[in-house]
């Protein structure tokens, strides 16, 4: 049985028990959604470490060292550069938005310092996998499309990843191409 759950402010996970397994959202709250599994938080580690077996194929660098930066983009809608900043081995995993491409909303760059954070507890023999966007808030532009774009990566695709061994990333589309940091004037 797959089960979901969002918690919407770091203050609200204090001393409560959660029982929805729903996304919620609150005026100024990150965008948090998460995923409840049989699988050992080991497998959730490694799963969430590569993002090309459940986000997307078309990136370029590492994902899963230390200080390292990779490149991710889908189409000439979406462009990010993000920086590996903290790894806590089978609890956590944080990522950095170094810099950030949209081409459908007026402020393009809205992710631009946010974090992309990943907390995995075992809890009654099973592992919860909470995901925040901390700083991707209902008033970004870009919030709704994120919050399905969101959504479907990780009750989907990462769930699949973590239960049957296989994701639903965004496929190639040819190669990564570095002409897109050239006109988008992304620093490499």
């Amino acid at each position: 049985m797959r089960r979901y759950f969002a918690f919407a402010t770091t203050e609200n996970r204090e001393n409560k028990e959660h029982t929805h397994f729903k996304n919620e959202t609150m005026e100024h709250s990150n965008f948090t959604s998460g995923i409840l599994t049989d699988q050992t938080p080991s497998i959730a580690f490694n799963a969430i470490k590569d993002f090309r077996a459940w986000w997307s194929e078309e990136i370029e660098g590492n994902t899963d060292q230390l200080n390292e930066t990779f490149f991710y983009h889908y189409k000439d809608v979406h462009m990010s550069k993000m920086k590996l900043i903290e790894v806590d081995p089978h609890k956590k995993v944080v990522w950095l938005v170094l810099d950030n491409y949209f081409s459908f909303i007026k402020d393009e760059t809205e992710w631009v310092g946010t974090k992309v954070i990943f907390e995995i507890v075992e809890k009654d023999g099973k592992t919860q996998l909470r995901f925040t966007h901390y700083g991707l808030t209902p008033q970004y532009e870009c919030y709704d499309i994120c919050n399905e774009g969101w959504t479907n990566y990780i009750r989907n695709s990462l769930y699949k990843l973590i239960t049957a061994g296989k994701g639903e990333p965004n496929p190639k589309e040819g190669g990564f191409n570095s002409e897109l940091l050239k006109k988008w004037s992304m620093p490499a």
